[in-house]
C-alpha cells in the first residue's frame, strides 16, 4: 500500500491476537506467521492489540515491539493500526507518536480507561489525541469496558468537524440504537467516516451505513467472515440471516472465557497459538473438546483453512 494514499478502513478487518509461549513471554514468530495468514485469508486491514490480544495484561514496551512487528510483517500490503489506549493517558499519547513515527497507517483509541469523564472531558481527550500526531484515528465505544461511559454523536461531529485525521469510529456497545445516534450526525459530515463495529455484527450495521467490523472469529473462520460481509454489502438478506446467527453464535461461544476460547479454538484449526497470561485462564482440554464439538457441528472443520 502506498503510504502517500489516504487508508480506507472497511470490510472484514483483523484484530490478531497475542502469541505466548509457555513462559508467557511473546512469540514473535507465531505473530508474524498469524499476521500473515490474515492478509493471505482476506483481512482489509490488521488493529493491535485489541483486549482479544490480552492488551491489559502487556507491557508498554511490549505493545511497542508487538506494534513495530506487525507493520514490518504487514509490509504496506493493508492497512496497519495499533490500539494506544492504555490506563496512563500520557503513556496513550507515547503509543500514539510510537505509531506514527514506525509507520501504522492509524490508532484506535477508547475512551480513558476506569475513570468517568465527562463528555467534555472526552472531546478534549480526542482533541489532544488527534493533534498529537498526523495519521489516522479511531475511536473506540465500548460501554461494557467502560463503566457505561458512551460516544455521543454530538460528539462525533464535534470532532470530525474540527479534525481531519478523525476518520472513524468502533463501536462495541452492540446497540442498534446508538449506532444510528453516531451514524446519523457523522456521515453527512464525512461521506466516508468509517462506521465500525466491533466483532461480527454487520447484519444489523451495514444497513444503517457500517462499512465493516474489527473481526474476532476470522482467527477461526475467515472464509464464513468475508461471506457474511459480502452478503450483507450485496444486500442478499436471507444468505446474510443464516450466516450471521452461526457468527453470532459463534461469539457466544468465544466470548466465555474470552480470549481463552479463541484461542483454544485456534489450536483446534491447526495454529496453536500457546497460553493466555493470569489473570484469565488458558483453555483447557475440556474446554477445547467442547470448542470442537461446536465448530464441528457449524460445518466450520470442513470449510476453513487449518495451519497457518
Amino acid at each position: 500500500m502506498n503510504k502517500k494514499t489516504k487508508p480506507k478502513f472497511e470490510g472484514v478487518m483483523q484484530s490478531p491476537i497475542t502469541p505466548l509461549k509457555e513462559d508467557f513471554s511473546l512469540d514473535l514468530d507465531a505473530f508474524e506467521k498469524m499476521l500473515d495468514f490474515h492478509v493471505r485469508t482476506g483481512a482489509t486491514a490488521i488493529s493491535w492489540p485489541h483486549h482479544k490480544a490480552e492488551s491489559l495484561s502487556l507491557t508498554i514496551e511490549e505493545r511497542k515491539l508487538g506494534a513495530e512487528v506487525a507493520v514490518k510483517a504487514v509490509a504496506g500490503r493493508i492497512p496497519v493500526t495499533v490500539h494506544a489506549t492504555a490506563l496512563a493517558m500520557e503513556d496513550t499519547f507515547m503509543l500514539a507518536r510510537h505509531a506514527q513515527e514506525i509507520g501504522a497507517d492509524g490508532i484506535l483509541a477508547l475512551t480513558p480507561y476506569v475513570w468517568q469523564p465527562s463528555i467534555d472531558a472526552i472531546r478534549d481527550y480526542f482533541m489532544r489525541l488527534c493533534k498529537s500526531i498526523d495519521i489516522s484515528v479511531i475511536s473506540y465505544n465500548s460501554p461494557a469496558y467502560l463503566n457505561g461511559v458512551e460516544i455521543t454523536g454530538r460528539l462525533m461531529a464535534d470532532l470530525i468537524e474540527a479534525l481531519p485525521n478523525f476518520v472513524g469510529v468502533k463501536d462495541a456497545s452492540f446497540n442498534s440504537e446508538k449506532f444510528i445516534e453516531i451514524s446519523r450526525h457523522a456521515i453527512p459530515l464525512r461521506p466516508d467516516f468509517a462506521m465500525l463495529t466491533g466483532v461480527e455484527f454487520l447484519l444489523p450495521s451495514v444497513p444503517l451505513g457500517g462499512k465493516g467490523s474489527y473481526s474476532a472469529a476470522g482467527s477461526i473462520c475467515p472464509n464464513l467472515c468475508t461471506s457474511l460481509y459480502e452478503s450483507c454489502v450485496a444486500g442478499d438478506w436471507p444468505k446474510a440471516r443464516e450466516i450471521q446467527y452461526k457468527m453470532t453464535r459463534l461469539w457466544h461461544l468465544f466470548k466465555d472465557q474470552y480470549p481463552s476460547s479463541l484461542k483454544g479454538g485456534m489450536v483446534i484449526m491447526g495454529r496453536p497459538v500457546g497460553p493466555t497470561r493470569s489473570p484469565l485462564p488458558t483453555a483447557t482440554k475440556e474446554r477445547q473438546a467442547f470448542i470442537e464439538s461446536e465448530l464441528a457441528d457449524m460445518g466450520i472443520l470442513d470449510t476453513e483453512p487449518h495451519g497457518f
